[in-house]
């Protein structure tokens, strides 16, 4: 229900980088939601101020449990204050799920293109938490774009490679890159996508999520490399 508001408790915090954090929230009553889909956060000072947010689903659905990425903004009032202050066990509202079109079923057989910019891994890690633990056999590739090692996110669960759930995972490092990466750092380019219209002999269904900025200059290059616009999905912030 779009316009319902459920009461959410905060269960865990726990430490993705420097500064994102997954938060962990239980939701009495919570209808499910799908990998891809997103929460309103509405947080309610004292003085009756209201403040409200949008925040990714980090995991599929699972019982009255939620799962949100968030990266502070500096000078924002929400972001901060949910990433750093927001005590356990504490409440806050959120209205969901929402959206509809950036969402992957685990029923659909086509493979799939994630790609990601900084903290829009956020949604695409629910889809490949899904892919891994469905009967789906969707070949997936995650391109993760990210400035440093030091930004990454869910460094222990998104390694490079491929595993044997079917999913492969590529790191593209913009400023800085570890000494053993062969790809040197810099913006993601055509060549890096190269391939990307035939993934394990199909086209496939792609998912663009971060910053408008990138989202722009990467659904661009998909479609410049042979993907039809029509199978280029994207979710932009900022």
């Amino acid at each position: 229900m779009r316009g319902h508001w459920y009461l959410a408790r905060l269960v865990e915090r726990r430490e993705e980088n420097a500064t994102a954090r997954t938060l962990l929230f239980d939701v009495g009553e919570w209808p499910g939601h799908l990998p891809g889909q997103h929460v309103d956060v509405r947080l309610t000072a004292d003085d009756g101020y209201q403040a409200v947010r949008s925040y990714s689903l980090a995991a599929p659905a699972e019982g009255d449990r939620l799962e949100l990425g968030v990266q502070p903004v500096e000078g924002g009032e929400v972001s901060p204050y949910l990433a750093g202050q927001l005590p356990l066990d504490a409440c806050v509202e959120v209205r969901g799920p929402l959206g509809g079109w950036f969402v992957w079923h685990g029923e659909r057989t086509e493979p799939v293109l994630l790609l990601g910019g900084g903290s829009g891994i956020v949604p695409l890690r629910a889809m490949v938490r899904a892919r891994r633990s469905s009967a789906a056999r969707s070949p997936f590739l995650l391109l993760y774009a990210l400035r440093s090692p030091a930004e990454r996110w869910y460094a222990e669960e998104l390694r490079p490679g491929a595993d044997a759930d079917g999913v492969r995972t590529r790191l593209l490092y913009s400023r800085e890159a570890p000494a053993e990466e062969p790809r040197p750092a810099g913006r993601l380019t055509a060549a890096d996508l190269a391939g990307a219209a035939e993934i394990e002999g199909g086209p496939p269904l792609c998912y663009v999520c971060g910053p408008t900025g990138f989202v722009e200059h990467a659904a661009g290059l998909l479609v410049e490399e042979g993907v039809p616009p029509g199978r280029v999905r994207t979710e932009r912030f900022g």
